[in-house]
């Protein structure tokens, strides 16, 4: 059943038909959208990913592009190793790092949970347990 074929049917069994217009739909046509802020709601999907003609690069370019970052992160990298940093010690870095933020979700979900029990914000209980609210 069409737009128009269930219009003249909605006209004939005499109810009112909801539309943006309200109970005119002499147009033939109803609206699922009515009202937005948008100019062009109807208008077709465009993807945000499209790349410009002119923004596009060869193979080549980019290859060349590669390799000069790879150049680049070579030369921080030879220069983080003469400053005495080594890859194993970063490696320690990171997981600590993921302990603690794993420790520090677990206080805060426990936070959230005092605050709602003693029907407070977890800011008032920052305060009270002596936290800085930086951190």
């Amino acid at each position: 059943m069409n737009t128009e074929q269930y219009a003249e049917t909605r006209r004939a069994s005499n109810c009112p038909v909801s539309t943006p217009e309200g109970n005119d739909s002499s147009k033939g046509e109803l609206k699922r959208t009515p009202f937005s802020k948008f100019k062009r709601v109807h208008s077709h999907f465009k993807s945000p990913l499209q790349v410009l003609e002119s923004a596009k690069v060869s193979p080549a370019e980019e290859a060349a592009e590669l390799e000069r970052r790879r150049e680049q992160l070579d030369t921080e990298i030879a220069q983080l190793e003469a400053e005495g940093y080594r890859v194993q010690e970063l490696e320690h870095h990171i997981d600590k790092l993921h302990e603690y933020n794993d420790i520090k979700d677990i206080g805060q979900s426990l936070l959230g949970r005092i605050a709602a029990l003693r029907g407070t914000t977890t800011r008032d209980l920052y305060t009270h347990f002596g936290l800085e609210l930086d951190d």
